[in-house]
């Protein structure tokens, strides 16, 4: 069975650079075979959060969110792509997660950080860490953090240089954990359905 994956990446920047870090991704988690869709904060362009989606009345809520919502139903398993803003979280990204709860859980996470610097976003990684199992998800041990993400990426969006080189040594435990962490929720759920 092929796992569904959605990638969330939350830039608004106009000259994003970790965008091309979450479209790698896409790349090879479906040449693994996954079915695999990019979820991006700045094209589903999300109010500030007033109203999470459960607290609409049935089929009030926006349509965007109601499909959103879906989506993230309907998957097996979530990567989050964030950059590191001043220690700390994209706004972007944090908004759209925030929108849903229930939708998450019982899912695994992971998380693939960027930075400009050297120390690839990991604060920032740190920080969604204990956000995503707050929200009801398995979040796997293996990350991914990309430094100089400028320089990680060629023109075409392949890995460049030392920091591309260090992405495609660490990519493929990062699949494999997060494949694991998928098949056993899978298996799980299917034997028993989650207690809340």
């Amino acid at each position: 069975m092929s796992d569904h994956i959605l990638i969330f990446y939350g830039s608004y920047r106009s000259d994003r650079q970790g965008i091309r870090l979450a479209e790698y991704l896409v790349r090879r988690f479906t040449a693994r075979g996954a079915t695999v869709e990019l979820i991006d904060a700045k094209a589903i362009d999300l109010p500030i959060l007033d109203r999470m989606y459960k607290e609409y009345a049935d089929g009030e809520a926006p349509p965007k969110l109601a499909e959103l919502a879906a989506k993230i139903r309907a998957a097996d398993a979530f990567v989050f792509v964030t950059g590191e803003y001043n220690w700390g979280m994209q706004p972007g990204l944090k908004n759209l997660t925030d929108h849903f709860l229930e939708e998450w859980f019982w899912r695994p996470a992971a998380i693939a950080s960027y930075s400009a610097g050297r120390f690839s976003g990991v604060r920032a990684g740190l920080a969604w860490h204990g956000t995503l199992s707050e929200m009801g998800m398995v979040v796997i041990s293996s990350t991914l953090a990309v430094g100089g993400i400028g320089q990680s990426f060629d023109a075409e969006g392949a890995p460049a240089g030392s920091g591309g080189a260090a992405l495609e040594r660490a990519f493929p435990r990062f699949a494999d954990d997060l494949e694991w962490w998928t098949e056993a929720v899978r298996h799980q759920r299917l034997r028993r359905p989650p207690p809340y």
